[in-house]
């Protein structure tokens, strides 16, 4: 089945405003079925969660629909889903429960193609708890994250492995059912960062392997705050710092303070959102498998056009050419400044940023320092003339 791309785009208001928009890594554009059930939530009357009043009850099953809702999403247990400020700070919240267990002598894994909230919070945590880190890094020319190169730095005393699901500036998608795998086999656990991966690709957390499974809804068209999810019996075994009169459920004890019901009420709008791009199927969980199929397909065919058109531009200089990506491209124009090319691009009306996004580690790897490139990533609502255009406006600044 395929999407309706005319009919997604009306759904987006930023889009009337005719600009181009490929910075959707950092945070996709909203439909306005988004803001409409956060407004719905934030009217009919909130409190805290509970059972005797309306505005409790309210509460309540805001929260327990948008945990079903990303269970829907994932593929995952709703009663491991954790709502938290930010994937990075659910990445801190996490690695700072894990490593009151670590000592001397125990290791961390952590990549180099990975965003720094999967890098920096393993980093800090491993030293606080006097155990080691040790790297992988990536094919340069590839941008591959090859298996072997994981499994290489695993041993006995390995605790936790963390690792994207998809890179967030090379676009890299790593076989994290291998990896998974090979870090079960030394007894460690596998923390995949699918920030950059659940906007594009269906995701089955399972299928995956990862123990703890992190990302972002406004990745994925909704609002701005983080999920990490986990099997609920896993979670039991963590105790995180909290308040003492706070409940020690699972998942509650790791979601400080009351939660923003109308976020939760955004996440689920867009989730549906999602379920609905391009299926009818009775059930949530395989509307969502379906629609993300169709995403994909519909992303590839645009990526394939958006690489053909960068590589005949002379002076682009396309890094990492891995064989399963989300749609995401890393790039420099010649000699000229990034940032130059990203205020060009943008006086036309494409939105498409220079930076390292985060993805330090990866830009220093390949040379870049901490300036990073240009990055052009794609959307469900992304068409053809939005290509044309970045492709017109690159070609400019080259020439």
């Amino acid at each position: 089945m395929s999407l309706d791309l005319d009919r997604i785009r009306k759904d987006f208001p930023a889009l009337d405003g005719g600009v181009a928009y490929f910075d959707g890594p950092g945070g996709s554009q909203t439909p306005r079925q988004v803001p409409e059930a956060m407004l719905a939530a934030m009217t009919a009357g909130l409190s805290n969660r509970g059972t005797v009043t309306d505005a409790e009850r309210r509460s309540e099953e805001l929260v327990v629909g948008t945990r079903q809702a990303v269970a829907d999403l994932l593929g995952c247990d709703p009663g491991g889903v954790v709502f938290t400020r930010s994937a990075t700070q659910a990445t801190y919240d996490v690695s700072r429960a894990l490593s009151k267990e670590w000592g001397p002598g125990d290791e961390v894994v952590v990549t180099r193609l990975d965003h720094d909230s999967n890098v920096r919070t393993w980093v800090q945590a491993a030293e606080r708890a006097g155990a080691t880190v040790r790297w992988v890094g990536f094919d340069r020319e590839t941008a591959e994250l090859p298996v072997e190169a994981v499994r290489a730095e695993l041993s006995e005393r390995t605790k936790v492995v963390a690792v994207t699901g998809a890179s967030n500036v090379l676009g890299t998608r790593p076989d994290v059912p291998a990896i998974a795998a090979a870090v079960h086999e030394v007894g460690a656990l596998l923390y995949v960062d699918g920030v950059h991966l659940t906007p594009h690709a269906p995701v089955d957390v399972a299928a995956l392997g990862a123990d703890f499974f992190a990302c972002s809804p406004y990745k994925f068209f909704g609002p701005h705050h983080g999920i990490v999810v986990a099997r609920p019996e896993l979670l039991e075994r963590l105790h995180p710092d909290k308040l003492l009169p706070s409940t020690d459920r699972v998942p509650e004890r790791f979601e400080l303070g009351t939660l923003p019901y109308e976020l939760l009420a955004g996440t689920t709008a867009a989730i549906d959102y999602i379920a609905g791009i391009a299926s009818d199927a009775d059930d949530r969980r395989t509307r969502v498998l379906e629609s993300m199929a169709a995403v994909e397909e519909h992303e590839d065919r645009l990526l394939q056009r958006l690489l053909e058109g960068l590589r005949g531009i002379d002076g682009v200089t396309l890094f990492g050419d891995p064989e399963r990506r989300t749609p995401t491209v890393f790039f420099t124009v010649g000699r000229r400044e990034d940032r130059e090319v990203y205020e060009h691009l943008a006086t036309l009306g494409v939105n498409a940023p220079a930076s390292n996004f985060y993805a330090l580690e990866a830009s220093r790897w390949l040379g870049l320092g901490d300036a990073g490139a240009l990055r052009a990533g794609l959307a469900p609502y992304t068409s053809g003339d939005d290509i044309d255009r970045l492709l017109a406006g690159v070609a400019e600044a080259a020439g």
